[in-house]
């Protein structure tokens, strides 16, 4: 893997990097040799996109546990997977149940609906821990609860949440499950279809390895009777109609597809499949526990919502008694070339509750697939210079 030694990246909750070999490979070849639109040429580059798109496809149903390839609708980031779910599914007068851990690419849907006098929403606070407990979240359900929104592991934290447990509260109540998995998807093993939920969103360039530009709604059976597109127009497929198809995918895809992005994905796809997410998550909880029995021996420093009651990706978040989130960032930047995030990641409810937000947020380290035990050194022994009293 080409690396750079002077370089520790440590932003994998941002967007991985590197990427296996095989994904830069595949997009240049795609650039370099045929250039071709999905679904809109009757030649051989473009039989060869229409192969490798349905393919990834195929793959990444496999990799998730989505039984059929068809429900698996390409978006161009979590974002607009997320957008989808909630505009395409939410009514005037419905009420919505979801967390206030929850990125901004749910909160902000969710928030704008409900200015408009459009929706009613209530948030659920974790407990001490960080988890959303089922009775907090049964305690928030109403008679005109349409869905329940819950991201699967929190960007900030790291904490898994249980969404087994909540979705069968959902199937309970009759409710729908709409899963934030941008976090999760292939970073731990993930069966869609064995899950009670209904809809679970990705981002195609985070543990799953793509280019940025690219994302994934996963949809259950029965969700495709009332999610409606929030996008109409061609899709290279039925022409001849005045009005969407109604076949999927073709149903939420319209547009050119971000043909470079998604053999990307492909590749990086069929890299997960190749290595096994369980040794990438293995791989990454590994380098967690050092990283996290490291840091907690420095003094001003300090891990937050690290809970050994609670599950976790392998992301931390810090703050230190010497430096604000954005210098310490910075420092470890410039004089050490650690690539970390700094700030409120898009999750300022998540920082209300670490009690960060006011201070300017903390600074979070996420290890990827290709961090290394040398790596993780050097961070430590980084937090050890600029923490030396």
């Amino acid at each position: 893997m080409p690396v750079s030694d002077s370089r520790i990246y440590l932003d994998n909750a941002a967007t991985s990097w590197p990427k296996p070999e095989a994904v830069y490979k595949a997009v240049d070849r795609y650039q370099r040799e045929n250039g071709s639109p999905f679904g809109r040429g009757n030649h051989d580059s473009g039989a060869e996109v229409q192969r490798l798109l349905t393919n990834c496809r195929q793959r990444v149903a496999k990799l998730l546990g989505v039984g059929n390839p068809q429900r698996v609708i390409f978006t161009s980031n979590a974002t607009d997977s997320l957008n989808l779910a909630i505009h395409g599914l939410l009514k005037p007068g419905d009420h919505v149940v979801t967390t206030t851990l929850e990125h901004n690419s749910v909160s902000r849907p969710l928030t704008f609906r409900q200015d408009n006098n459009d929706l009613e929403v209530t948030r659920v606070e974790p407990d001490d821990s960080g988890l959303i407990t089922v009775d907090s979240v049964r305690a928030a359900c109403q008679d005109n609860t349409r869905l329940i929104s819950i991201l699967h592991a929190s960007n900030v934290t790291g904490t898994i949440q249980p969404i087994q447990q909540i979705g069968e509260l959902a199937k309970e109540l009759k409710i729908l499950v709409l899963v934030d998995a941008a976090q999760t998807a292939g970073a731990i093993p993930i069966e869609f279809d064995s899950l009670p939920i209904d809809m679970m969103a990705c981002a195609g360039h985070k543990g799953l390895l793509g280019p940025l530009g690219t994302g994934i709604l996963c949809l259950s059976p029965e969700i495709t009777n009332f999610l409606q597109p929030v996008r109409q127009g061609g899709t290279g497929t039925q022409s001849e109609l005045a009005s969407q198809p109604e076949t999927l995918p073709a149903r939420f895809e319209s547009g050119n597809h971000n043909v470079p992005g998604l053999i990307g994905l492909h590749a990086g796809v069929g890299y997960l499949l190749e290595q096994g997410v369980e040794q990438i998550q293995l791989h990454e909880q590994t380098l967690l526990q050092q990283l996290d029995e490291g840091l907690r021996s420095i003094t001003g420093v300090t891990i937050h919502a690290r809970s050994s009651q609670a599950p976790q990706l392998g992301v931390l978040s810090v703050t230190s008694d010497l430096y604000d989130s954005q210098t310490l960032a910075t420092l470890l930047s410039q004089e050490f070339g650690i690539e970390t995030r700094a700030g409120l990641h898009c999750a300022p409810g998540a920082h209300e509750w670490l009690r960060t937000k006011s201070t300017g947020g903390t600074v979070r380290l996420s290890v990827g697939p290709f961090v290394t035990v040398e790596q993780i050194d050097q961070t430590v022994n980084a937090f050890k210079t600029l923490h030396q009293f």
